[in-house]
């Protein structure tokens, strides 16, 4: 029975305000690489680990639709992993899989509820089932077909527009025929947003001293959808720029994840006023639709017709860094930490 060094990021107390890489540990455990016995779970080798926006909240001690993390326990989110032993016959040694995992280099899941086999292993990057072809893919599937159901010629603005969410929703919307308008937080995001992604139109939020103004330049007519992944005084702005019977997918709130008091919205009159509809949503509960989801993207990868920008860091040492920075802004991309190329 073999026995390794398994070094892991451990959250080392509850966070308050904004996180910092002290608030987190490596450190190192030693591992059987051995299932126990009659186990129904597999053992993983964890290749690549996703930095969301999401996790912010598990390192705070509040109520939520998941679990925080466990001071002093290793941090979990979502990876790619190969598996090494299996206790599931749906699952064999040698196996690719994504889903939730540990920020651990070896990882032994008791169930594997949760977890995807990964299909195409050599035509795709296995890091792309950290983002495009994993959990924030399908969010911006779900929360623009889905939930915002968009039509050809419709007005639609993505906030946070070049992260892993973001530049989705916006080249999801483009190929459905939507004029698209995204915002990010420096002079290379929006270039990117116009470039790379295909956006109509990209504005830097940062250099706007008015939001609802530079929404009225850029929407004249109004929006129909708007993805929300910011919060705060940016959805305040939309609200005064909505069109009527538009629609607003409540993905994430970045602007206030960090806050002791969040901010408050003022202008919600505007939801009766315009017809509007506002739908928060956790993408967990839409997995069912997964398969109808890579129907649609993997061709359009293998086409050309969508893009995806990844922003690799290598090494689980760099993951505090890697995590942190997603709160600042200092990813271009997906955030992704490489933990090991096999």
């Amino acid at each position: 029975m073999a026995e390794v060094k398994n070094k892991q990021v451990l959250l080392k107390d509850y966070v308050r305000g904004f996180p910092k890489e002290s608030d987190m540990a490596i450190t190192s455990s030693t591992l059987k690489l051995k299932l126990p016995q009659s186990s129904k779970g597999v053992l993983l080798k964890n290749l690549y680990l996703s930095c969301d926006p999401y996790m912010r909240g598990r390192m705070s001690q509040r109520e939520s639709y998941v679990d925080s993390f466990k001071p002093g326990s290793p941090i979990t989110g979502y990876g790619v992993c190969k598996v090494l032993e299996s206790g599931d016959p749906n699952f064999n040694e040698g196996d690719f899989v994504w889903g939730m995992t540990g920020w651990e280099e070896y990882t032994i899941l008791n169930s594997t509820q949760g977890l995807f086999k990964i299909q195409h292993t050599t035509d795709i990057p296995l890091s792309y089932y950290t983002g495009i072809l994993g959990m924030p893919g399908m969010t911006a599937y779900v929360g623009l077909y889905e939930l915002c159901s968009p039509k050809k010629g419709e007005y639609v603005y993505v906030s946070a527009a070049s992260g892993a969410v973001g530049q989705l929703v916006g080249q999801f919307a483009k190929l459905l025929g939507c004029y698209v308008v995204g915002s990010a937080g420096t002079k290379e995001k929006v270039d990117l947003l116009k470039n790379k992604f295909g956006f109509d139109e990209a504005f830097n939020y940062k250099e706007e001293p008015d939001l609802d103004a530079a929404l009225k330049r850029y929407f004249p007519q109004g929006i129909d959808i708007y993805f929300e992944n910011v919060g705060g005084k940016m959805l305040d702005a939309v609200l005064l720029n909505l069109r009527v019977h538009a629609r607003i997918a409540a993905c994430g709130m970045i602007s206030q994840y960090n806050l002791e008091h969040p901010e408050g919205v003022h202008n919600l009159m505007q939801l009766i006023v315009k017809r509007a509809k506002i739908t928060g949503f956790v993408v967990g509960e839409y997995y069912h639709l997964y398969q109808k989801f890579l129907d649609m993207v993997v061709p359009g990868i293998k086409e050309g017709k969508i893009v995806y920008l990844e922003d690799i860091a290598e090494g689980l040492d760099s993951a505090p860094e890697a995590l942190v920075g997603l709160f600042s802004g200092r990813n271009v991309g997906k955030q992704v930490v490489t933990i090991s190329h096999d």
